[in-house]
């Protein structure tokens, strides 16, 4: 089971949408993947089901979950959704890393030939 980790810097919900985008941008959550119920999320997640409905609710919005009647809930099978928030967060990665290397007195001279020494 996943330990979920929440911080006082932004509300839960959006802390579980971040969670879910994750898990399904790494494959953990798969298209056409059914999702337990609010109540067994909230469980899990140790929050309030109104906390996981809202975050769910959220995803749905985006078009990350849909919902089909009497049947739950259920991760995109849209592929092009799921890279559209792929970009979104790496993008939102990058910029924080190059923020943070600035802010450390980096050029980005200095920050591109350090990612270029790295062995991945």
């Amino acid at each position: 089971m996943f330990a979920y980790q929440f911080t006082n810097d932004k509300p839960i919900y959006i802390q579980l949408i971040d969670v879910f985008k994750c898990k399904i941008v790494a494959g953990n959550l798969k298209s056409g993947d059914r999702l337990d119920s609010v109540r067994d999320l909230a469980v899990q997640a140790q929050v309030n089901p109104n906390t996981m409905q809202k975050a769910l609710s959220e995803l749905e919005k985006e078009g990350l979950v849909r919902t089909e009647r009497n049947s739950g809930r259920y991760i995109t099978d849209d592929e092009t959704v799921i890279d559209k928030i792929r970009i979104q967060l790496s993008k939102n990665e990058v910029e924080a890393f190059i923020k943070k290397m600035m802010s450390l007195g980096f050029t980005k001279k200095d920050v591109l030939k350090l990612i270029e020494e790295q062995d991945f």
